[in-house]
């Protein structure tokens, strides 16, 4: 039998106590699922004050300082969570005990000193994984995610001895953490990385160029998006770079875990699955109530969660709302995101009372039971790499509705197709009179009862646990350390 993996997952996000999208959902269910299948994996992220609050009994087990002061020195804590996972969080208050989400301030704009903030998380990310590291716990992979620990290869193989391999997952690649070329010698890099074939993108420092370029291996969070960022629609740039590098990149599907599960979810009025469906009634009732909708059974109820962005195409339902009213549907939206959006959906809520709610922000509960109540979940994205809400919709028996792209596209099989993998609606154009086009087909589908409860049954019989993905990331792990899968 091989021995444990050790792996080192460095993250900027980790839900539930920081999160902003995806990313911090995966970065708390991935390695949890990879410990139950027998990895050693520990996750490095920074000591944010929610992760200071939620964790009072941390442990200090190392300090680190950095090279002539161009990065502030920091202490690592360790804590563990109620899972047992253990979490070395980076302290170091001046970056990252701050007011506002992890990136931004409460103004919703971009802290100036990003690159500094997390340019020291992958500085401490690589340290952890080299020979220079303080801890005697040595990972054999240091698993990179998105831009804010892209740096960390470059610390590898430019600064570091006797590097661990790397994996840089990308979860979004439209966000690729530009700066400066100035920003070189306060990060600690040396003058001969800034060539194309190291951390330099068109004149800039890239954090995400620097780990897709340097990283052992490649990850997306689908099988499309892989391929679709091979592409300049979708590429951003970089589709150059991916394509010479498509043969050390998997694309591999996320997960979800199991707080989202209708038959014990306890943020949700009743509690069911397909041989209860008929209990999903009582969750539409309760949804309808809280958020003063009409307590009409008979009205298809259209659900989003998102956020409010041009990424996410909400721009083309806020294009059709009228159109919705006019067909009798109700529609329940929670999100935030750009601030015209917001008003636009506020405007739609205040002209349609009691047939559209809009709830501008983020609340779990609210979440689930969006999931729970709605009939159809829409997705109209523009691009969407991976998607968690189509799989938690299909879990939920709430079909949804999305544009064919990224995991959304390897997830959901379009109701047309008529076959017995149907399990939702999709469509190509992302326009509104395409979008449109689709609600009128999952409206009329809704309408037959018989054809409703086979793509529930083929949504909710669908296993998305983690298991499958994590076995995928070992695999990986395993041909970079040379050992058998």
């Amino acid at each position: 039998m091989a021995p444990p993996l050790r792996v080192l997952f460095a993250t900027s996000e980790i839900a539930p106590w920081v999160k902003t999208g995806g990313l911090g959902d995966v970065s708390a269910a991935l390695p949890d699922a990879l410990r139950r299948l027998g990895v050693e994996v520990r996750v490095v992220v920074p000591a944010y004050s929610a992760l200071l609050s939620a964790f009072p009994e941390r442990t200090p087990v190392a300090t680190i300082a950095h090279p002539a002061g161009l990065l502030p020195a920091s202490t690592i804590f360790e804590a563990h969570t109620a899972s047992g996972l253990p979490l070395l969080m980076v302290h170091c208050p001046e970056f990252y005990e701050r007011p506002g989400g992890p990136y931004q301030n409460p103004g919703g704009f971009d802290w100036p000193d990003n690159y500094l903030r997390f340019g020291l998380l992958s500085k401490v990310a690589a340290l952890l994984a080299s020979d220079a590291s303080p801890l005697p716990w040595r990972p054999q992979i240091l698993h990179c995610n998105d831009w804010q620990t892209g740096l960390a290869p470059a610390y590898l193989r430019y600064r570091l001895p006797s590097p661990a391999a790397s994996v840089m997952t990308v979860h979004n690649l439209l966000f690729q953490g530009m700066f400066p070329a100035a920003t070189m010698a306060p990060l600690d890099l040396p003058p001969h990385a800034f060539v194309m074939s190291g951390v330099e993108f068109h004149g800039n420092l890239s954090f995400l160029k620097a780990g897709l370029q340097i990283g052992d291996w490649i990850t997306t969070v689908s099988p499309t998006y892989a391929r679709e960022i091979q592409t300049p629609e979708f590429g951003y740039g970089l589709e150059g770079l991916l394509a010479h590098r498509s043969g050390e990149m998997s694309g591999i599907l996320n997960g979800i875990d199991d707080a989202w599960d209708p038959a014990r979810d306890p943020h949700i009025a009743a509690l069911y699955d397909f041989d209860r469906i008929e209990l999903k009634a009582q969750n539409k009732a309760a949804l309808q109530q809280r958020l003063g909708l009409r307590a009409d059974p008979g009205a298809p109820l259209l659900a989003v969660v998102s956020r409010l962005t041009y990424q996410k195409g909400l721009d083309l339902l806020a294009a059709v709302g009228d159109n919705i009213a006019l067909r009798g549907a109700q529609l329940a939206l929670l999100g935030a995101g750009e601030h015209w959006m917001q008003d636009a959906f506020a405007d739609l809520a205040q002209r349609y009372p009691g047939q559209f709610a809009a709830v501008i922000g983020y609340n779990e509960s609210l979440a689930h039971q969006i999931e729970a109540g709605g009939d159809i979940f829409l997705m109209p994205s523009r691009f969407e790499p991976c998607g968690l809400n189509q799989m938690y919709s299909l879990r939920y028996g709430t079909p949804p509705l999305v544009r064919a792209t990224g995991g959304l596209a390897d997830t959901v099989v379009d109701a047309a197709t008529a076959g017995a993998d149907a399990n939702g609606f999709v469509f190509d154009t992302p326009d509104a009179a395409a979008f449109l086009a689709a609600i009128d087909r999952a409206l009329e589908a809704w309408r037959d009862k018989t054809r409703w409860r086979q793509l529930q049954s083929v949504g909710m019989h669908t296993d998305f646990s983690w298991s499958h993905a994590a076995a995928q990331y070992i695999a990986v792990y395993r041909n970079l350390t040379a050992e058998p899968v």
